[in-house]
């Protein structure tokens, strides 16, 4: 094992083990922070921001004061717990006397060593399964040196290695991950492009030119759609959908990705706007979505 690339240091926020719908198999995805987009139903939340945080679960929270008397961040008046984020320096000793674990410190600095060190701990599981290890976000091509690093090390212990992406980085990351990443993750949030920028921020011209140069360079490459209800679910979006599938034969396979809404409550947690809510789809409405894929021509992956 090269001692060069397992020093190399990077930022995630947390590391979730017997994972089974990140890739094939059973698997242990690394979530790394940062990201360049701020998606209207950002299901992690806590990966937007690159910096280090403080979480704050008011649910859990008993009033109790112990935060406050070891840190002037927190007040606790009239029955009522508030932070004052500006103050923080992270020091974590709030953290540390919180009874409930209603604060935490959200993102941490790790080594691509301790990394792998947390993966080999399911590796009996990988092989007989078909899974391995994923890079997630985040975008994890943010943080381009530290990913390079853990594929290759992956790789060098012989694991199926994922990468799940927005595609919203310069094309010579992926290139430089080519030889090491199994198959890429690929999200394709809306088609048309003026809605793309509406509900991530940025366009979609460089994240499809990195879908094609990726398709082209002979990547097995999964196209995952986050379907929102009210937002992208419409019929043009599903008719773009297959017209790329089609476009891009190769591809292992269409997946939906339905909307969940676990992510409001954290980025009221992490001190961030709350995200609106929209209503999580039924089973059977998932069920027609695939079934519109596939009338339209696409290679739908549902399994």
């Amino acid at each position: 094992m090269n001692n060069e690339l397992l020093n190399v240091t990077g930022r995630i926020f947390n590391v979730q083990f017997f994972c089974v719908h990140d890739g094939p198999g059973i698997r242990t995805t690394v979530f790394l922070k940062g990201c360049p987009l701020h998606c209207l139903w950002c299901h992690n939340p806590e990966g937007i921001l690159r910096d280090v945080h403080l979480s704050f679960s008011e649910n859990k929270c008993l009033k109790c004061g112990a935060c406050a008397n070891v840190c002037n961040v927190h007040k606790v008046t009239d029955g009522k717990h508030s932070v004052d984020r500006e103050k923080c320096s992270l020091r974590a000793e709030c953290v540390k006397v919180c009874p409930t674990e209603a604060l935490s410190i959200v993102g941490r600095d790790v080594t691509v060593g301790e990394v792998i060190s947390d993966i080999l701990k399911d590796k009996k599981f990988y092989e007989p399964s078909g899974g391995g290890a994923t890079f997630s976000g985040g975008e994890p091509a943010m943080q381009p040196e530290f990913l390079l690093a853990l594929v290759k090390s992956a790789k060098a212990e012989g694991i199926n290695a994922a990468v799940e992406t927005s595609g919203c980085a310069p094309y010579g990351v992926y290139e430089s991950l080519l030889p090491y990443v199994d198959s890429f993750l690929f999200d394709c949030k809306e088609t048309d492009p003026a809605l793309h920028r509406k509900f991530t921020g940025v366009d979609n011209a460089l994240i499809l030119s990195n879908l094609r140069k990726l398709h082209s360079a002979g990547a097995s490459i999964l196209l995952r759609c986050p379907i929102i209800p009210g937002l992208n679910d419409r019929d043009e979006h599903f008719r773009g959908i297959a017209e790329l599938s089609k476009e891009l034969p190769n591809l292992l396979g269409v997946e939906i990705l339905a909307y969940h809404r676990l992510a409001a409550s954290k980025s009221g947690r992490m001190g961030l706007n709350i995200q609106d809510e929209y209503e999580p789809p039924a089973q059977e409405l998932v069920k027609e979505w695939n079934d519109t894929l596939r009338t339209y021509g696409a290679n739908v992956f549902d399994a």
